[in-house]
């Protein structure tokens, strides 16, 4: 093979790589709220955080990656961000003794129904510091 047919093999090869890829678009938002973790206050293997028992207050911060079909702007991030952010009007969450793994799934359900047929990924922290990330792919099903 000369030096043309092996750059020629490369530049396919890549675009057969571009073509077949995984696409997806991320969006970021947070939001306070309130939370608590009912076991905390009874199970003696999570006495020394027994204080989160209590409802207490956390920044949530969400990140949601969704899958895209084509590179063109298929979804416009601004959009899908206020979508998402929509599903959480109120000025702070009252989210009773959900975890950020439970919250993901709520958010997983609005978005699959007002996106169906796409593999996405959530991630919830409290406080930017600890949390989930849940990567929820249509081929599971």
């Amino acid at each position: 093979m000369d030096t043309e047919q092996r750059i020629q093999a490369q530049l396919e090869k890549r675009n057969k790589i571009m073509t077949a890829a995984s696409k997806m678009v991320w969006v970021s938002f947070s939001f306070e709220g309130i939370h608590s973790y009912p076991a905390a206050g009874t199970d003696p293997n999570l006495a020394d955080v027994s204080f989160l028992a209590n409802d207490h207050r956390h920044i949530f911060h969400f990140k949601v990656w969704i899958e895209i079909f084509h590179n063109d702007r298929e979804l416009e991030f601004i959009q899908f961000k206020r979508f998402c952010q929509w599903q959480y009007q109120d000025d702070l969450l009252i989210l009773d003794h959900k975890s950020c793994e439970m919250i993901s799934d709520d958010l997983f359900l609005k978005i699959a129904e007002e996106c169906p047929g796409r593999d996405i990924s959530i991630s919830i922290s409290e406080d930017n510091e600890n949390g989930s990330l849940i990567v929820y792919q249509k081929g599971d099903i």
